[in-house]
C-alpha cells in the first residue's frame, strides 16, 4: 500500500479525468492520496474532491508564487478553512526565488503565517523551497525557536547540508519522481540517508512524472514507479518502503487516520 502526499488533483491533465486517474492509481496499490491546494479560489474544490473520496484528504493554503495576490490573506482565514472535514494540511507554502513570482518579503509573510496556523493547530505545514536554502532554514529555526511544529519539505531537490538542517529540526522529507532522472545524483545520495521514520513519497502530479513515464502528464500512479526506484536505491523492497512510508504519512498527518 502506497500514499501519494503530494498531488494536485484539481488540475488540468487531471480533473479532466479525475475519477479515471484515481482508479488507476488504486489499481496501481496507492490507497491514499493528499490532494495539495496552492490558492485560496481553488480550496473549495480540492476540499469538495477529498470529502467526495474516502481515500483522498486536503490540504489548504497559498504558494509562494500565488503570495503577492495573497497578500492580504489573514491568519482567521486561514485558521478557519483548517477546520474543514478531509482537511490534514496546511500548505503547499515556502518560498520559491527560482522563479521570484512574487516579491520575497510577501512570500516569507506568508510564510511565517502558515507556520504560526500550523503550530496552533498541529497540522503539518507543507513546504515549497526553491533556490531558498538559507532564508527557509533560518525561518523554520526561528518559528521553531517560538513553539514546536509539524513540517515537511516536499518535492526534496535541495543540498545535503539543508537536509541534515530539516531533519535536525524534526522536519520530514517528501521525494518525488525527480529522483528517477539520470541527472538526480545528488538527490539519490540524499534519497539514501533519509532516516526511515522520516520520508514519504509523492507524485506532485501533474509534474514531473518520473522514469519511465517522462514527458507524460504525471499521475499519482506513477508513485508506485518513483517508489520502487528509491527501494532499489535504498537496498529495501517495494513492500518494505511501501509500508513505512505510509506509516510515515499517518504519523505526520494525523488527521488522516480520524
Amino acid at each position: 500500500m502506497l500514499i501519494d502526499s503530494h498531488c494536485h488533483l484539481q488540475y488540468r491533465g487531471l480533473v479532466d479525468d479525475q475519477q479515471a486517474v484515481l482508479e488507476r492509481a488504486r489499481a496501481a496499490g496507492v490507497r491514499g492520496f493528499l490532494n495539495i491546494s496552492t490558492k485560496t479560489s481553488e480550496w473549495e474544490a480540492v476540499v469538495a474532491t477529498a470529502q467526495r473520496e474516502p481515500d483522498v484528504w486536503a490540504s489548504v493554503g497559498v504558494h509562494p508564487h500565488e503570495a503577492d495576490a495573497h497578500e492580504d490573506l489573514g491568519r482567521e482565514k486561514l485558521l478557519v478553512a483548517t477546520r474543514q472535514d478531509k482537511v490534514i494540511g496546511i500548505g503547499e507554502t515556502g518560498l520559491d526565488y527560482y522563479y521570484d513570482k512574487s516579491d520575497r518579503e510577501v512570500q516569507k509573510a506568508l510564510f511565517r503565517m502558515h507556520i504560526g496556523v500550523a503550530r496552533e493547530t498541529q497540522l503539518p505545514v507543507i513546504i515549497h523551497t526553491r533556490d531558498a536554502e538559507d532564508d527557509t532554514a533560518q525561518i523554520l529555526a526561528d518559528e521553531m525557536e517560538q513553539g514546536a511544529f509539524p513540517a515537511l519539505i516536499h518535492c526534496f531537490t535541495a543540498s545535503a547540508e539543508f537536509g541534515r538542517k530539516v531533519l535536525d529540526l524534526g522536519l520530514s522529507i517528501s521525494i518525488s519522481g525527480i529522483v528517477t532522472f539520470k541527472n538526480a545524483a545528488e538527490l539519490q545520495a540524499v534519497a539514501k540517508e533519509v532516516p526511515t521514520d522520516r520520508l514519504l513519497v509523492e507524485t506532485d502530479s501533474p509534474f514531473l512524472a518520473p522514469v519511465p513515464h517522462r514527458g507524460k502528464p504525471c499521475e499519482p500512479a506513477f508513485v508506485r514507479n518513483t517508489a520502487e526506484f528509491l527501494a532499489d536505491l535504498r537496498g529495501e523492497s517495494l513492500e518494505e518502503l511501501a509500508a513505512y512510508t505510509t506509516r510515515n504519512f499517518h504519523a505526520l498527518f494525523t488527521r488522516a487516520a480520524a
